[in-house]
This record gives structure tokens, sequence and C-alpha cells, in this order.
């Protein structure tokens, strides 16, 4: 009897934890926080510069902002992150709050990769979580809410930027200011030339 009740009392307890790994542990807060932190020092800092001391905004779109600088370290803690994004219940799925996130986060990174010129960076670090992906597939691994996320706006990222370049392949005036292989133009310099002028 006893030995019946300690495999009905660990049978209980692996249902117990069997449920509450189905769980979303979406992290809502730490999202929503990034998002809007993002925003604010990414796309309020030059419009903020713009209005306070104009000197310091360039001619070309451009503006001095040391945090350009960080990419890199930027990049590379997401997919480090993202590296431990990774459940064995497959049946984790993203919350309401997560789909909601999505717009707001994708369009910053969509902002950060224009406006910084990182195209090739983020091309690297998103073929980098597709081959993480399929490796811990293979191994019986499947992301969780919050990879899922991450990864969802990345893919969501490529399609704004592809329908950017899509939008402004024909502009002539944009074609001369980048002239290289890898035609993204910045946001502030479409804003410059064709609506600021206007």
């Amino acid at each position: 009897k006893i030995y019946t009740k300690r495999i009905m009392h660990l049978t209980g307890s692996e249902k117990t934890v069997s449920t509450a790994a189905a769980q979303s542990q979406f992290h809502t807060d730490l999202w929503l926080c990034f998002t809007v932190q993002n925003w604010i020092l990414d796309f309020g800092r030059p419009i903020a510069m713009v209005q306070v001391e104009p000197t310091l905004f360039m001619m070309d779109g451009h503006f001095l902002c040391p945090f350009f600088n960080i990419h890199v370290p930027f990049f590379l803690i997401l997919f480090l992150y993202f590296t431990g994004c990774f459940t064995q219940v497959k049946d984790e799925k993203m919350p309401y709050s997560g789909w909601l996130l999505l717009g707001p986060s994708a369009v910053y990174y969509w902002y950060l990769i224009t406006e910084g010129q990182i195209f090739v960076l983020y091309v690297f670090t998103f073929f980098a979580m597709v081959a993480t992906v399929m490796r811990q597939r293979r191994m019986g691994f499947v992301l969780d809410s919050n990879g899922r996320f991450l990864f969802y706006n990345f893919i969501i990222t490529l399609g704004l930027v592809l329908v950017w370049v899509a939008y402004l392949w024909n502009d002539k005036v944009l074609r001369k200011k980048y002239p290289g292989i890898i035609y993204v133009p910045e946001p502030w310099s479409f804003y410059t030339l064709h609506i600021k002028g206007s």
C-alpha cells in the first residue's frame, strides 16, 4: 500500500509538473519594457536632437548617437538569449499579449536595421537563429513562447525591410545616395529628401 501511494504521489507530481510546464511563461512585462525603452532611446532621441540642437543633425539624415556603436553586442545578446528559449513542451503557445507586442516591436527592429544600416548583421543573426531552430528540432526541442516572439519578430522585420526596399527601389535620388550593392535607404534620409523638403 505504501508503495502504491508513493507511485500515485509521484504520478500526481509528474502531472502537476507537466501542467505547469505546459502553461505559457511569456515575459510580457520584460518585452513591453524592452520595446518601450527601445522606441524612446532609438527613435525619440533623434527627434529631440532635431528640436533641441539642430546643429547635431547631419544633412544626410544621420545623427550623432553613440548607441549606434553597440549593434554587434546587442544582436549577440539577443542570439544568446534565443539559444536558451527551447523546451520539450510542444503545446506552449504565445499569448495574446505577445501577438499585440509583435507590431511595435517588429517596426522598431525595422527602424534599427534601416537607419543603422546593419542589414548584413541582421541577416547573419537571423540565419544563425534559423540554424539553431533546425538543430534543436532534431534533438527534440521546440521554441517556447519567448523564443517564438523573438523569432517572429525577425521574420516580420525581414518582410518590412523587403517592402521598404521595394517601395523605394526606383527612387533615383536615394539610389545616388546609396550606390552600394545592398540598397537599404534610411528612414531619416527619406524624410529629409521627400517629406521635410516638401
